[in-house]
């Protein structure tokens, strides 16, 4: 029988109630007293000389108050990578500085040179346009082969290179996959592209800056997934604040996807600013700056080979990918392409040999970084592409090729080729049960049935693993990150018995404010509604890492239970104190404090009130409070996996494609909250299915970006996805946190686009139409032109 709370209840999302009823609190709603407001002047060439900049004429317009340039913080320090990474030959990367506001040159469409600070928003708006820029226009560097061959036209001059990196993932691989590849009976290639995407989540970005010059105290409202490190970042390098001069405040945030974990240049112009003029300063960002300002996802292009034996068992995978970092190196930049995805080309398949290679190359575009699932999903849609066309090659089922190949239960923990230990699963699990919801046993008569139409049905099938809960703090360090990966939590029990608890993890759609009550009520045996989640406030957190990485549950809620575990262990000798009791001989179960074998009882409530009314306690051994803080430090990574079926309809007329079905079954490790997981999956799905369908940033051979409103990037829309079937009662819970649990919300985005893929494949081929390949976003042009071609 279903719980109706605690862990495993699909508890309502308490929040939910201020969101459907417009009483969210979003940065644009808040209004700090004599605020003014900002406006940035853009480059509209990809790439440019800034030869001057007359501000003249902007300052004399009604309302201006301060003009600010590059010039402005060139004294000061840059936005940093937040992990280095070292090229094959040992040397470490290239890492030009990135200002608040371009300093010499513009590097894409939408750099800031120039903020205008103004009484209004329309006044600051208008001031930009006064502003008398010379910009040179030079030659845009756009294409990824073209930047590496090129060494006169460099989108930073003081690197000597367009080439971030050249990473080989793992070097003391590369003989022996080479010789694998050498004696291999079958060979399999693909070359495929990663389309670039626009995170367009719901809400644009907003900041506002609010420097008290009494005090020397900064506080900065605005829309980040990561207050903590975007505290850090502002604090540490970009413009030497002490922290602890510094609050960082993300209210309710409408989505980020990724996109809002990084520190931009307009967070620190705002609080730079606000000290210039002694007042508050608001920016909020359009729909169109939006689209040339926030960090795009994904854009890579990638050569993956696959070796196998003649019965389809895997011997090698060998890829070479050229990632695109844009114009310049955005927090996790170099991290997403790495790490974050070399080490997951093994999937969740015994293959003995793998080596990646990454060249990361700087272009005039928006720069690149982490969208949801972050690498992981680059990885699965190469490999899984590259197996289904080896299935096809080799004559052998979809499904057969993967079972085949599949790590088994009894080889965990299992050490993959590239250096991840998975500790957990149970892949031929997912697999079958994707099969039953999906009911794949009645395919064959629904692509009867779609050809009776005159469609083509396709039956696509991925099956995929990622690495959640970014970790450990030392493992990653020694791979070039520089900041822990760790999280915090506080617990305080009010008198009353009710209590707060302080996380580091943000959420912006989660629905952390439910499942993590749901953790604490479970161990404290004590109603959800008596819990308040609180977060995204530097001036109340310990510290945190932020929310990203599916980490949110694995990492925080693991530190929120180590503290809660220690606010038991100071209840129980409170418990013991008032009961007259050793504390060995307390238990605590259900909310309650009972000494073992007698009927002495005390309510959780009623140590509560006890341990802030001490009128008797031992004070040499028993201080008044109840209230705990703990760190928590993962031992490894979470691996959630999961097996993936789409159905599509194609039209071989138009060459349009319409997603028909869509079953997912994934091993999240223990489940939470089911309803909440159900929607991450949802939303996951729908997303991949924008991506591998519709989903494209485009820029013409100038930089220009082509794709710069919904008049031209296609989002999905309801219409667009099906009704899917989500399953996840596989669970191989995860061996190294109290909770079991591996993190859910990225795991549709990852699996999703090569199911899609491989099911519009699959039905170009059940029409005799040999179509081995078509890059995303299979759109119905693009489809339309590979039938044409295949004729």
């Amino acid at each position: 029988m279903p719980k109706d709370s605690g862990i495993g209840a699909s508890s309502k999302r308490r929040e939910d109630v201020r969101f459907l009823t417009g009483k969210g609190k979003y940065t644009a709603d808040i209004s700090v007293k004599d605020q003014t407001f900002a406006a940035f002047a853009r480059s509209s060439v990809a790439h440019g000389r800034i030869n001057s900049i007359d501000i003249a004429a902007a300052e004399a317009m009604p309302g201006v108050l301060a003009v600010l340039t590059g010039e402005d913080f060139a004294e000061v320090g840059g936005n940093p990578a937040g992990w280095l990474i070292t090229s094959r030959d040992g040397e470490p990367m290239k890492e030009p500085k990135r200002s608040p506001l371009a300093i010499g040159k513009v590097r894409h469409v939408g750099d800031a040179y120039a903020a205008v600070i103004a009484e209004t928003a329309a006044q600051a708006r208008d001031a930009v346009e006064a502003l008398d820029a010379d910009i040179e226009e030079l030659d845009a560097i756009v294409d990824m082969s073209e930047a590496i061959a090129n060494s006169d036209n460099l989108v930073h001059d003081e690197i000597g290179t367009n080439l971030c990196y050249d990473w080989g993932w793992i070097e003391d691989n590369k003989a022996a996959v080479d010789a694998a590849f050498e004696s291999a009976p079958h060979v399999t290639s693909l070359e495929l592209v990663n389309n670039r995407l626009s995170p367009n989540a719901m809400e644009p970005r907003v900041s506002i800056g609010d420097y008290d010059a009494s005090t020397g105290d900064y506080t900065l409202h605005t829309t980040s997934q990561n207050p903590h490190v975007t505290r850090l970042l502002i604090g540490a390098f970009v413009m030497g604040i002490p922290e602890n001069k510094l609050t960082v405040i993300a209210p309710d945030v409408g989505g980020g996807f990724g996109s809002k974990i990084y520190h931009y240049g307009e967070e620190a112009v705002v609080l730079a600013a606000s000290k210039k003029i002694n007042r508050p300063v608001k920016w909020v960002c359009d729909r169109s700056e939006a689209f040339v300002t926030d960090a795009h996802g994904r854009d890579h292009v990638t050569k993956i080979e696959l070796a196998t034996d003649k019965e389809g068992n895997f011997l090698a995978v060998r890829t070479e990918t050229q990632a695109n970092m844009g114009a310049y190196l955005s927090n996790f930049a170099t991290v997403t392409p790495t790490f974050l995805h070399g080490t997951l080309m093994a999937g969740p398949y015994k293959t003995p040999h793998v080596y990646v290679n990454v060249k990361a190359v700087f272009t005039n575009t928006v720069p690149v970084d982490a969208y949801r699932g972050a690498g992981r999903p680059e990885a699965t849609y190469s490999l899984e592409r590259v197996i289904d066309k080896c299935a096809r090659e080799l004559g052998i089922d979809q499904l057969e090729i993967r079972r085949k190949n599949f790590i088994q239960p009894d080889q965990f923990p299992y050490t993959t080729p590239v250096a991840l230990v998975y500790d957990t699963g149970d892949y031929d699990a997912t697999l079958d049960k994707v099969a039953e919801i999906g009911d794949l046993a009645g395919f064959a008569a629904r692509r009867e049935a779609s050809e009776a139409k005159g469609k083509l049905r396709g039956l696509g099938i991925s099956t995929w693993i990622e690495a959640c809960g970014i970790a450990p703090s030392a493992l990653v360090g020694q791979l070039g990150a520089r900041v822990g990966l760790f999280d915090a939590a506080t617990v305080r029990v009010n008198a009353t018995g009710s209590l707060a608890v302080m996380t580091g993890a943000h959420s912006h759609g989660q629905g952390h404010e439910t499942v993590f009550a749901q953790v604490v009520a479970e161990k404290l045996g004590i109603a959800e509604e008596q819990i308040e989640i609180v977060h995204g406030d530097t001036s109340k957190i310990p510290f945190g890492m932020g929310s990203y990485g599916s980490r949110s549950l694995a990492v925080c809620g693991s530190a929120i239970v180590r503290a809660t575990e220690k606010i038991i262990a100071k209840a129980t000798k409170i418990a013991a104190h008032m009961m007259e009791a050793d504390a060995a001989d307390v238990v605590f179960e259900n909310g309650n404090f009972t000494v073992a074998g007698t009927d002495k009882s005390k309510s959780f409530g009623d140590v509560a009130l006890c341990a802030y009314v001490p009128h008797n306690f031992p004070h040499e051994e028993l201080e008044p409070g109840l209230e705990e803080s703990a760190f928590y430090d993962p031992a490894n990574f979470t691996y959630p996996a999961g097996a993936y079926a789409c159905e599509v309809e194609v039209d071989p007329d138009t060459g349009e494609v319409d997603v028909v079905g869509f079953a997912a079954a994934d091993d999240f490790g223990n489940v939470i909250n089911p309803m909440v997981v159900n929607g991450q999956v949802h939303g996951g799905v729908g997303q991949g299915i924008g991506q591998a369908l519709m989903e494209c940033v485009v820029h013409d051979g100038n930089g220009q970006p082509l794709t710069g409103s919904y008049m031209d990037y296609a989002m999905p829309r309801a219409n667009d996805v099906p009704s899917y079937v989500v399953d996840h009662s596989c669970q191989t819970p995860c061996t190294h946190n109290p909770l079991g649990v591996k993190g859910c919300g990225e795991a549709g985005a990852i699996g999703s686009p090569p199911a899609v893929v491989n099911a519009v494949i699959d039905a170009l081929q059940s029409g005799g139409i040999n179509v081995t390949h078509v890059d995303m976003p299979v759109s119905p042009s693009r489809v339309w032109n590979a039938i044409q071609a295949a004729k």
